[in-house]
């Protein structure tokens, strides 16, 4: 099961750790969704899903604060007595003194942001659904060529690296090559991103490795891409019949979401790089509402409907 360690999250949200003296170096959040237990502090325990990252707003805040002592103790000792990974407080609120002895005696570590509750929640709930989306790794090179991320796949040695040293020569993005980790971060979008130990290199048959980011500038790399279109390269087979109109798009699945594709036939003297480039401006053309094979296809229909009326 995916997760992120809780020590990655206060680094990257910049939390304050209110719970110094607990060992978080093993603590995991396993789940993208968070929890604000209002409920809970209200005494109703049904359906709570402990194992979320919990948060405390100002209303779960003033709620806490206007309860007697004894009721306090008794709702804290109940809600911290829940496996809960972690609880943050937003708006730099102080958790109750009571509250916070709780917490130490449970093991619960407490951390506070001085964002408002409605955005840490919002930009920890995306940034969660990116880290622990369903991942894939697959072999191919990732691109970002105006805007729209191209994966180019193919056999070994067909070329895929080649022509995206072609495209990042000619100002686009490179993200990964040769292995792509593929992450399901909605029913609509597919994110490609690098493996750690491949990040910012290509391989050139015949040359070796080259470290694209120190020899092109940090402007021809980036860190991730959402998939808009798959280019596949297979050899050029006389034999058989290839689309030249585009009338219906083709498409592939990764993960259960389809992504448009392309298949290119390869032969000598066959330019990848502005075959790609016009690839991906005309699938953002489509985007945009503009279809040239539908267009071309309306001008043959007419043509034929004012050649039937002159005859």
């Amino acid at each position: 099961m995916a997760s992120v360690k809780l020590q990655k999250i206060i680094d990257r949200f910049k939390l304050e750790n209110l719970t110094p003296e607990l060992d978080i170096s093993e603590v995991k959040i396993t789940q993208p969704d968070i929890n604000r237990p209002a409920l809970q502090l209200a005494g109703y325990f049904e359906h709570y899903e402990a194992t979320r990252l919990q948060i405390i707003g100002f209303v779960e805040y003033t709620y806490m604060d206007s309860m007697d002592e004894e009721t306090k103790e008794e709702v804290f000792n109940k809600l911290l007595s829940c496996p809960i990974p972690v609880i943050v407080f937003c708006r730099e609120l102080q958790p109750d003194p009571l509250f916070l002895k709780i917490a130490l005696e449970k093991k619960i570590p407490l951390l506070m942001t001085k964002k408002a509750t409605s955005a840490f929640t919002s930009e920890v709930i995306r940034w969660l659904n990116v880290q622990l989306a369903p991942c894939i790794s697959v072999h191919g090179v990732l691109v970002d060529v105006y805007g729209e991320g191209v994966l180019i796949t193919g056999e070994s040695g067909i070329g895929k690296s080649e022509a995206a040293l072609e495209l990042i020569k000619r100002g686009h993005r490179l993200v990964t090559d040769d292995v792509v980790e593929i992450r399901k971060v909605s029913e609509e979008t597919l994110v490609g991103s690098a493996p750690e130990i491949t990040k910012h290199f290509i391989e050139l048959r015949g040359i070796g490795i080259v470290d694209v980011k120190t020899l092109f500038g940090v402007s021809s790399v980036k860190e991730t891409s959402n998939i808009d279109l798959v280019i596949n390269l297979e050899d050029w087979n006389k034999d058989k019949e290839y689309d030249r109109l585009g009338l219906e798009e083709e498409y592939t699945e990764y993960l259960g979401n389809k992504v448009v594709c392309h298949n290119i036939p390869i032969r000598p003297g066959r330019n990848l790089a502005v075959i790609c480039e016009s690839a991906a401006v005309n699938h953002r053309q489509k985007k945009m509402g503009y279809n040239a094979a539908q267009e071309l296809y309306a001008r043959v229909q007419s043509n034929l409907a004012k050649k039937r009326e002159d005859d």
